[in-house]
């Protein structure tokens, strides 16, 4: 197999990513790097999780080494994300080999004040990387060109698609001179690709490191089909095993009012959606990262380029509408060689949904009905000692200052309990009554989850009209979040909550 050093990559960089415990090219480099350090534009297919994000940083950074300092508010490369936290992502794996080379970077996105950026722009970046919104925000206001841009990435080009912002997307990279070099990744082409690889890359050379729709090998495929007053007391059991569990909702308010429900059991979770304003989404994150959060609870906003390590599980509370949605959240786990379950959790009303979502897909999950938490399935996808160790609390610093304009135009429309001895706990039950809504979710929240040797989960709670009763939680003795349980020590515990939330299912309403 070809090293880095064998498809060109300068030995610096080479010797970056040797640091980072990186030697051996995926796939998807393998396939690009040859052409893109070539000069060529480059359109490169590859699943989340493969290993793009090297495979068009290396020849960008390759390219501007050596060369002349940038110039104030004139970029000489752009790199283009659809959210802020892919932008992050980028950013982070970007920086050491940045430094390697002797260049600038800085990030550009909506929801936070924009003069640390203007600033930055002012002083002279070499690497752009940016959120289509507001970078056209400070091109608009005289703070930015991209008259001397010599490389455009293009990243997640099917999520600009989707998100709505392929019109800024072609209006920035007009901008671009066009004789510079254009690299596109994607997970999946389609015609929106199309279309702009024609307006905008000259003869590229496409690449295809894997099949657009083949699930990754060492991720497992389980549908549970669940009642939906089960929905809740199988997702407590779940995300209440060891390690780190990304949960998605189809709605922005599904995601806050699951987060809300998990942590009311006992199961410290953390959202992420396009409502949170960017220090509410840092904060998450980061807890989410340092395992004082176990549980995510995100729409499709985190279904691209978040990358977390030791996901082992992913949960689809709400299964998504199509099945570009289902691999892209499915890809947060099994990352990086390593393996990983995805749980989808239906009702019998979304069973035709759910079977012609899993076809276009190309898997062939395994399909099991659960009537509770005692079903031995749940210990098999989650294996280790369940514990309950309370909500997750944000640590509180000194009071927010005034905010000031924080548009995010990145983004479209812009009690715990304790330990129980008991190696298998009680079930949960509820009941659900009217209150149907706008969701093919129904009456209550849940979702599924991960396998391990079991303590005791339970949880119950019925939604009649809408409206959710929060019914008693017990719960078993966490072992710090990672996937080997320990063994738990006597005391118990039952908490109860309630909730008047105008909506307990997870609503239709747009992200």
């Amino acid at each position: 197999m070809s090293s880095f050093i064998d498809l060109g990559v300068p030995a610096r960089l080479a010797d970056v990513l040797s640091g980072l415990g990186i030697d051996t090219p995926t796939p998807i480099q393998a396939a690009t790097l040859g052409d893109s350090l070539a000069g060529r534009d480059v359109l490169g297919r590859g699943r989340t999780g493969s290993g793009k994000t090297y495979a068009f940083l290396l020849p960008l950074v390759a390219r501007l080494s050596g060369g002349a300092s940038a110039r104030p508010g004139a970029p000489r490369a752009l790199i283009l994300a659809p959210t802020r936290e892919l932008v992050g992502q980028i950013e982070a794996s970007l920086a050491p080999l940045a430094e390697a080379a002797g260049l600038t970077t800085r990030t550009v996105f909506g929801g936070v004040g924009q003069n640390p950026q203007v600033n930055a722009l002012r002083r002279g970046v070499d690497i752009l990387v940016a959120c289509p919104g507001r970078l056209e925000d400070l091109i608009g206001q005289g703070h930015c060109s991209l008259g001397s841009v010599e490389v455009t990435v293009l990243d997640e080009a099917d999520h600009m698609a989707d998100l709505g912002f392929l019109p800024a997307v072609r209006r920035l990279l007009g901008q671009t001179p066009k004789q510079s070099q254009r690299l596109l990744f994607s997970a999946t082409l389609d015609k929106a690709i199309d279309a702009l690889v024609k307006q905008f890359l000259t003869k590229p050379v496409t690449h295809e490191a894997d099949s657009a729709q083949s699930p990754v090998a060492a991720m497992t495929h389980h549908v549970l089909h669940v009642e939906r007053d089960h929905r809740l007391p199988v997702l407590v059991d779940l995300t209440s095993a060891p390690g780190r569990t990304v949960v998605f909702t189809r709605t922005k308010h599904g995601a806050k009012a699951l987060a809300r429900q998990l942590n009311r059991s006992g199961v410290p979770a953390v959202e992420l959606h396009g409502n949170l304003g960017q220090n509410a989404r840092t904060r998450n994150m980061e807890a989410f990262h340092d395992g004082r959060a176990t549980a995510l609870v995100a729409t499709d906003i985190a279904a691209r380029g978040i990358h977390v390590d030791d996901v082992a599980l992913v949960v689809h509370a709400d299964p998504p509408t199509e099945h570009k949605a289902y691999l892209h959240r499915s890809g947060r786990t099994a990352r990086a060689g390593n393996a990983g379950t995805v749980v989808t959790l239906m009702t019998t009303e979304q069973k035709r949904d759910v079977r012609d979502l899993t076809r276009a897909a190309g898997i062939n999950p395994t399909t099991t009905r659960v009537t509770g938490t005692d079903h031995p399935v749940l210990v098999e996808l989650a294996p280790g000692e369940r514990s309950l160790p309370g909500a997750f609390e944000p640590v509180v610093a000194a009071p927010a200052p005034a905010r000031t304009s924080t548009r995010s135009s990145d983004e479209p429309g812009s009690g715990g309990g304790r330990k129980r001895s008991r190696r298998r706990g009680g079930g949960g039950s509820g009941s659900a009554a009217g209150g149907a809504g706008g969701s093919s979710a129904g009456g209550a929240n849940g979702g599924g989850g991960r396998g391990r040797s079991r303590g005791g989960a339970g949880a119950s709670g019925g939604a009649a009209g809408g409206q959710r009763s929060g019914g008693q939680r017990s719960g078993g003795a966490r072992s710090g979040g990672q996937r080997s349980g320990g063994q738990r020590s006597g005391a118990t515990s039952s908490g109860a909550g309630s909730s008047s939330h105008s909506a307990a299912s997870f609503s239709s309403r747009a992200r």
